[in-house]
């Protein structure tokens, strides 16, 4: 059984940090690009960052220079660091491990909360 567990959310003052970790299970994880994505009230979800398995990283421009994704295929984790956050980066963040249609697996979220 396949299982992307976010950890790490919850409430932080603009200006904060989080680090939101992803624990996989049930996968080669070393083999899978991974990537985090978030959805606030009423948009759709939206990429924030992904990783491939060789460790190339591609962020979404809204986050360039304040989040930073990594891997620890040792962990069989996958990371999103948080910094300077914003307002408008509330939203539920969710964990994907892709490998091809049909091996593409979700987590259930994290919600994030930017307010002061």
């Amino acid at each position: 059984q396949v299982q992307l567990v976010e950890s790490g959310g919850g409430l932080v003052q603009p200006g904060g940090s989080l680090r939101l970790p992803c624990a996989a299970s049930g996968i080669i994880f070393s083999i899978y690009a991974m990537g985090w994505y978030r959805q606030a009230p009423g948009k759709q979800r939206e990429l924030v960052a992904s990783i491939t398995r060789d460790g190339s990283a591609n962020y979404a421009d809204s986050v360039k220079g304040r989040f930073t994704i990594s891997r620890d295929n040792a962990k069989n984790t996958v990371y999103l660091q948080m910094n300077s956050l914003r307002p408008d980066d509330t939203a539920v963040y969710y964990c994907n491990g892709y490998l091809y249609e049909g091996r593409n697996y979700w987590g259930q979220g994290t919600q994030v909360t930017v307010s002061s």
